[in-house]
């Protein structure tokens, strides 16, 4: 590729069968969601639903990035697969709480070797030393134990039982804005949305104490592979504020 040039991205052709679909307006929630039902049976699989979030925020003279973690009423229709680094008592209690793997230095030894087969990891704090020299690995995917995020902790059932249930953990990206998964198309339409609603306040809960203005500035709701809806905030966040 000549020097200064750059790749464009191109779109398949079912994604512009769909992009011709939509109309260039504010959308309700409720309309937003039957818009992407409709789209839906486009694909062959059961689509993820996104909310992507762009906050108000001067991001250069924020302290940390925006982040926090929220468990949907309805789930997020993803099965989870928990690694725990325990022992004795602790890993009993992980394997009684329904941890997929349960170990130590093997199950390191293992993930070093190229394991990856699941979708998150907890440790309690006395297996930090075998997990740390872990971190080049699970870092970079975001699988890395944090006691923020409670998954470094001596409450294993507590924290499996969330994560199990659909925990998401999000965090701001350097541009000021937010991706959350909040549930599968084929989920009923009223539950899509109090998933959606319960995302939100857990935005809102987050929300640093100097922040001015609109807090969070556009809003859209998406498919896995649809175009994006805009949403009209108004009345959903003053919905949302007083929950």
């Amino acid at each position: 590729m000549p020097k200064g040039s750059y790749k464009v991205k191109t779109r398949s052709k079912k994604y512009k069968e769909l992009l011709k679909q939509k109309e260039e307006r504010l959308y309700g929630l409720e309309d937003a969601v039957d818009r992407l039902k409709e789209m839906a049976g486009k694909r062959k699989f059961d689509e993820t639903v996104n909310i992507a979030i762009h906050l108000g925020l001067d991001v250069k003279k924020l302290q940390q990035p925006i982040r926090g973690s929220i468990v949907l009423p309805y789930g997020t229709g993803k099965s989870v697969k928990v690694l725990v680094f325990a022992t004795g008592e602790e890993a009993d209690k992980a394997k009684e709480a329904g941890a997929d793997y349960i170990g130590g230095e093997e199950l390191a030894n293992k993930i070093k070797n190229g394991f990856l087969d699941f979708d998150s990891v907890v440790a309690t704090p006395d297996m930090m030393k075998v997990v740390s020299p872990l971190g080049k690995i699970l870092g970079p995917r975001g699988l890395m134990p944090n006691p923020k995020s409670g998954t470094v902790t001596k409450d294993i059932k507590g924290i499996i039982t969330e994560l199990k249930k659909g925990r998401i953990d999000f965090k701001m990206d350097k541009d000021g804005n937010l991706h959350i998964p909040v549930g599968k198309i084929s989920f009923d339409k009223e539950k899509l949305i109090e998933n959606i609603r319960a995302a939100l306040k857990a935005v809102f809960l987050v929300r640093p104490p100097t922040a001015k203005g609109n807090y969070i500035r556009t809003l859209t709701l998406s498919l896995t592979m649809s175009p994006s809806f805009k949403i009209d905030t108004g009345k959903i966040f003053k919905d949302v504020e007083t929950i």
